[in-house]
């Protein structure tokens, strides 16, 4: 069993900065692919990045891109979620997965999620 919470989210300008962080419970969070996905107001929910249990490998939604950086901490069973170039669209709530996906990008794949923090981009 994994518990993920979330935190960091908050209110900035577009252009700018802020990372969020995942924070799991369990001696075993060093094993699962952990994956941050979105959903915007109206919208469903999308995949944004994900990171391998050894941090080896990172995947990325093609807009993300260049702009968001996933990394983790196994020792502090911790994962991060660098943003930078913000924009109003990225406006969304995120939520951090866990599990052994063979598909990073896809939602079922996961078998825990957190109750997600919201990031607000004012333009």
């Amino acid at each position: 069993q994994v518990q993920l919470v979330e935190s960091g989210g908050g209110l900035v300008q577009a252009g700018g900065s802020l990372r969020v962080s995942c924070a799991a419970s369990g001696r075993t969070f060093s094993t699962y692919g952990v994956g941050w996905f979105r959903r915007a107001p109206g919208k469903e929910r999308e995949f944004v990045a994900a990171i391998a249990p050894s941090g080896g490998s990172t995947y990325y939604a093609d807009s993300m891109k260049g702009r968001f950086t996933i990394s983790r901490d196994n020792a502090k069973n911790t994962v991060y979620l660098q943003m930078n170039s913000l924009k109003p669209e990225d406006t969304a709530v995120y939520y951090c997965a866990a599990g052994f996906p063979r598909r990073y990008s896809s939602t079922s794949q996961y078998d825990y999620w957190g109750q997600g923090t919201q990031v607000t981009v004012s333009s």
